[in-house]
C-alpha cells in the first residue's frame, strides 16, 4: 500500500519508540497486542513524548507531566490536551507500518 510506510517489526517494539516517517518524528507505542501511532510531541508545549514513560497503559510527558491514555490518545491530564493520532496497522508479516504524511 502505497500510502503506508514500513518503519519497525513488531518484535522490535518492546514498549514504545521513535521513528521518522516521511521526514516526521513518530511515536510507537505498544498496546496489548497491537500498536498505536502519536505524533511525537506533547499537544502541551511540543515536548518529545519518546522522553517520558510509559506504564500501566499511561503515556506521560517528561516536561510537565501530562498524562495519556496511550490507547486512545486522550488526555488525561488535564483531559482536554490530545495526542494527534496517526493511523498505524500491523501487516501479515509482523511490520509496523505508519500513514505517510
Amino acid at each position: 500500500d502505497a500510502g503506508f510506510t514500513p518503519v519497525l517489526a513488531l518484535e522490535d517494539l518492546r514498549d514504545m519508540r521513535a521513528v521518522m516517517v516521511g521526514g516526521r518524528r513518530v511515536l510507537l507505542v505498544r498496546v496489548g497486542d497491537g500498536v498505536r501511532a502519536y505524533d511525537n510531541r506533547c499537544p502541551h508545549r511540543a515536548w518529545p513524548l519518546e522522553r517520558g514513560t510509559l506504564a500501566d497503559g499511561v503515556l506521560t510527558c517528561a516536561n510537565h507531566r501530562y498524562t495519556f491514555d496511550a490507547a486512545t490518545g486522550h488526555g488525561i491530564d488535564p483531559g482536554d490536551c490530545d495526542l494527534v493520532a496517526l493511523p498505524c496497522r500491523v501487516e501479515a508479516d509482523g511490520t509496523i507500518t505508519v500513514a505517510t504524511p
